[in-house]
């Protein structure tokens, strides 16, 4: 881990539940993320949100002197589970194993992350993150899918307002994967 660095981080719903794009749950993780915000500061820089996942696909940058962004993950994770895990209905059994742990099925125990190294690796991870919802058959265009980072893109001209229509950018198959 690298103080102040930027990572893209991948956390995956149990058992890949797709139950992140409702409204109240969209709710509960935006409330999760400026709750943790306060105490453990963070910018999301890039960010979407698809049903069994979030990259959160997003990339987040820690502040100069913090490189602890897992603790940040998990009080988002428990901040859900806490204060809304009941009102989100996910009708999954839990496993003996997360009963001992007191946990919910709501999340993955585990995410992905990758340390950020330049300028071309950022790019390759925001085109990847704003990409994703036409990848999963989502949607058609990056542009029509609504919990994504890529109309504050467009927005300030980072893409073009066609960006991922006429052209489907070049992603190595290593982007995402890792």
């Amino acid at each position: 881990m690298v103080a102040g660095g930027t990572y893209f981080i991948t956390q995956v719903t149990h058992r890949r539940e797709a139950w992140l794009c409702r409204s109240l749950r969209r709710k509960a993780l935006r409330e999760a993320i400026s709750k943790v915000r306060i105490n453990y500061p963070f910018n999301i820089d890039a960010f979407v949100l698809l049903p069994d996942h979030f990259h959160f696909h997003c990339l987040l940058t820690l502040p100069n002197n913090d490189q602890d962004f897992s603790v940040r993950l998990r009080l988002i994770k428990t901040y859900v589970s806490k204060y809304y895990g009941d009102q989100l209905s996910i009708n999954k059994g839990i496993s003996l194993s997360r009963q001992k742990r007191k946990e919910r099925n709501l999340w993955q125990r585990h995410f992905w992350e990758h340390f950020i190294r330049d300028e071309h690796d950022y790019a390759l991870h925001c085109d990847y993150i704003h990409y994703n919802p036409v990848k999963h058959g989502l949607c058609s265009r990056p542009l029509d899918w609504p919990f994504s980072s890529i109309h504050r893109f467009i927005d300030e001209g980072i893409y073009p307002p066609d960006w991922g229509t006429t052209t489907i950018p070049t992603i190595p198959d290593t982007i995402g994967d890792e």
